[in-house]
């Protein structure tokens, strides 16, 4: 009796959102235990009707009912019904088998004596109604009345409870939504015994027999659409918990707020289909010519809706538009010919045949369509973009997961390109290039040629000419002014001039994995394969003033008494005392989200002391950065983001070859932002196509959202930092007299040389000797 006293059942697996609104739910059985003062006493008179109406004056067997089955069974020569209270139902349902036995039968006799003694009516009817199985996956009455009517048994009708207390005798039979005819009979039956009982009124009993059998299937309705978040999560748990973490009534609070998640959902949905529309419309996913009204209704039951992208099937074609059915098969909608206009024929990435003229150019009767419903209930003709795309936003103080989509559409594919897919980020990368570069005695104002170079691979026997996007070259040029206008010679000179191995070891600080950069000049323009979360992870150290951040998406987990397990704990940036201008060893850590099921079982206690984020890179270098990576907004490749109208925007366009993936990654002191798009088998994006046309609005649609109403927020200057005017032409200090000179930040110990200073071949503020640093190389 201690053990059914103390008995867990089983409960999903719930993940919430940062505002504590349901992601989703995961677990076989579907249970939401019920305490016995929470019953209304309707259902408990209707399933006392129903089960055992002498519940409360038997003492857990009741002779007449067994003397009633071993009369049919004399009679008809097989069990018919076993006499069972409920409270041999309690004793059946957590320690028998559902074997039909005389010896099973009185175990179950036995059992029911000693739960009575030790267990209140109350006690027993709780545990009933919590376990009993109802149908669909429902176990226990909350769950079913959340089943077949949306809400808590508290809410539902008297005609409701009726037809739930009807199901423990047989799930299958008196299900409501297989089989309604036999629910219906058995729920009028349950009412009639509550009304010969005394139980229920006349009238209550007249309006619930009139009351249609209203079931339908209801699934618990996420309020957040964060699919792939909530894979993360699951995932996590599984890692934490084992299978338990599916059946123990978990309940996981994520990093991520639900509106921060919207944004993101919009941003890259729209920006992916925007895309897709201006390379034109592929046709229509299948043609089904000649079939009849019905036909096309069944085939819509085989369709799924793609994110907001609802199957329909072309029923007319008239001059102003098409009329569709669509996946409800009851009635036409129309689709205007204004949202069609846009859809010229797809002949590949770089063409498109002739604008339509008219509705009969785009759809014939019987195409199988894509609409998009528009605010106003109307439709919208569309398609599923066939390319693909990923955002991830963080917190770069901590690493917390603020916003993740891992593609179009999980229903899609489950597939999370946020953390699965390696990518080249193009000209992303270049901002690591650049921070070793000031981190080793180059300023922003050193000047380095931007002038054609040839590398001979002896042991491939090949000759290989990086060139720049436009293929035109500038000569000496400023670093700040060739990171915004991403002059891939700039970066090219000064890796080779740091040297491939020493900056892998400098950028493995980052978190990145040096097995997945490669050990050659090409590594300055993006050529390491990387993923969008690596990405974001190494650019939340320019965002927070040079510390290293870890992502995580779990922020809490409570059990199902609500007892807290773990409270995440993670490194963070340290503010005023804390904050250390000091450099850290490098170190060659890896990125993980998850961390191994051994660290993860402990629990963590929610009192401990905060952890402090390791200094990777000297914050004046990441001050100085951040401010050369606010010109590529105001100066460069970014310079849509001004539209946002803020002060506080940085980042980068990242283009691969062949535009094959397009990137940008941006922040600002609240949000690192990281956006990829791309295919999933790399193929052209198309010839003017760029991380500045396909990713940079969909990272400004998100941070403009994210943003919205937020002061701006920069990086405080540290101490060491001095602002001096400076020669654009030379990189040494401006006299009084020079033309164009302008305000350049410098570490104190980088100043640049002045105007009458002779140099040797070593770029300004360089530490390295002249023959690794010579002009041929540099100039």
């Amino acid at each position: 009796m201690e053990a059914l006293r103390s008995i867990q059942l089983q409960i999903p697996l719930r993940v919430y959102s940062s505002d504590n609104k349901l992601i989703a739910e995961f677990g076989e059985m579907r249970r939401t235990p019920i305490r016995f003062a929470d019953i209304p006493p309707n259902f408990i008179n209707a399933l006392l009707s129903a089960e055992d109406d002498n519940f409360a004056n038997h003492y857990g067997v009741d002779p007449g009912s067994l003397m009633r089955a071993a009369s049919q069974l004399v009679k008809s020569g097989h069990i018919q019904s076993g006499g069972s209270t409920i409270t041999m139902q309690v004793a059946k349902n957590f320690f028998l088998t559902s074997e039909r036995s005389f010896s099973r039968k009185t175990t179950e006799i036995l059992l029911a004596l000693q739960i009575e003694r030790q267990l209140t009516k109350d006690e027993i009817l709780e545990l009933y109604v919590n376990k009993i199985y109802l149908g669909n996956r429902a176990y226990g009455i909350e769950a079913a009345a959340q089943v077949y009517y949306g809400k808590s048994i508290r809410d539902v009708s008297l005609a409701q409870m009726a037809m739930i207390a009807g199901l423990p005798k047989a799930p299958s039979r008196f299900n409501p939504l297989a089989n309604p005819a036999r629910s219906k009979e058995r729920r009028d039956w349950i009412l009639g015994r509550m009304y010969k009982l005394g139980k229920i009124s006349e009238a209550d009993y007249t309006a619930a027999i009139n009351e249609p059998l209203n079931a339908s299937y209801h699934v618990p309705t996420p309020e957040v659409n964060a699919p792939y978040i909530a894979e993360m999560a699951r995932a996590e748990m599984v890692g934490r918990y084992g299978s338990d973490a599916y059946t123990e009534g978990f309940r996981v609070t994520t990093t991520v707020p639900s509106n921060l998640q919207e944004m993101a959902n919009t941003a890259l949905h729209e920006g992916l289909m925007t895309y897709d529309q201006r390379h034109g419309y592929r046709g229509p996913e299948s043609r089904l010519p000649g079939k009849t009204k019905e036909a096309w209704a069944l085939e819509l039951t085989k369709q799924r809706t793609i994110s907001s992208l609802e199957p329909a099937i072309v029923t007319q074609v008239e001059k102003d538009g098409i009329k569709v059915l669509t996946r409800n098969g009851e009635l036409e909608e129309q689709v205007k010919w204004d949202t069609m206009k846009w859809a010229r024929p797809f002949l590949n990435t770089n063409s498109m045949g002739a604008a339509p003229r008219q509705p009969s150019d785009v759809a014939q009767v019987g195409d199988l369509i894509r609409v998009q419903r528009q605010p106003d209930n109307t439709l919208k003709f569309s398609q599923i973009p066939a390319a693909q795309g990923a955002l991830v936003s963080l917190d770069p103080q901590d690493g917390a997961i603020r916003s993740l989509v891992g593609g179009f559409a999980f229903e899609q594919s489950n597939y999370n390109r946020a953390l699965q897919a390696k990518r080249q980020p193009g000209s992303s990368f270049k901002p690591f290039v650049y921070s070793a570069a000031l981190d080793n005695g180059y300023t922003a104002a050193s000047l380095v040629n931007d002038a054609p170079i040839v590398f001979v691979d002896e042991y491939l026997d090949k000759v290989w000419r990086p060139k720049n996007d436009t293929n035109t070259f500038l000569g000496p040029i400023r670093l700040r002014e060739a990171l915004y206008k991403s002059r891939n010679l700039v970066s090219i000179r000064l890796l080779q001039a740091l040297g491939v191995d020493r900056t892998i070891d400098y950028i493995a600080r980052f978190g990145f994995n040096k097995q997945d950069l490669p050990r050659n000049l090409s590594l300055a323009l993006g050529t390491a394969t990387l993923t969008p979360m690596e990405i974001a992870t190494g650019w939340s150290t320019f965002a927070n003033g040079g510390y290293k951040i870890t992502p995580y998406i779990i922020d809490k987990i409570e059990s199902r008494n609500g007892e807290t397990l773990f409270v995440a704990n993670p490194p963070r940036v340290p503010t005023g005392d804390q904050a250390s201008d000091g450099i850290a060893a490098p170190s060659a850590e890896t990125f993980t989200v998850n961390p191994t099921p051994g660290e993860a079982s402990a629990a963590t206690p929610a009192t401990q002391a905060p952890a402090v984020a390791e200094r990777i890179v000297d914050g004046r270098t990441t001050y100085i950065l951040n401010s050369m990576l606010e010109d590529v907004i105001k100066l460069g490749t970014g310079r849509r983001a001004l539209a946002l109208g803020r002060t506080d925007l940085a980042g980068k366009t990242g283009t691969t070859n062949e535009s094959k993936d397009a990137w940008f990654s941006g922040y600002n002191g609240d949000y690192v932002t990281t956006v990829w798009t791309g295919f999933d088998q790399p193929e052209s994006l198309g010839r003017r196509e760029f991380g500045g046309t396909v990713a940079l609005p969909i990272w400004m649609s998100y941070m403009g959202a994210a943003l919205k109403d937020k002061p701006p927020h920069t990086q405080p200057e540290p101490e060491g930092i001095l602002s001096l005017r400076v020669d654009p032409v030379s990189g040494r200090a401006a006299t009084p007299g020079t033309p164009g000179a302008y305000f350049e930040l410098f570490k104190s110990e980088d100043t640049p040389p002045s105007a009458n200073e002779l140099g040797n071949g070593v770029a300004p503020g360089s530490p390295l000797p002249a023959d690794e640093a010579a002009p041929i190389d540099l100039f």
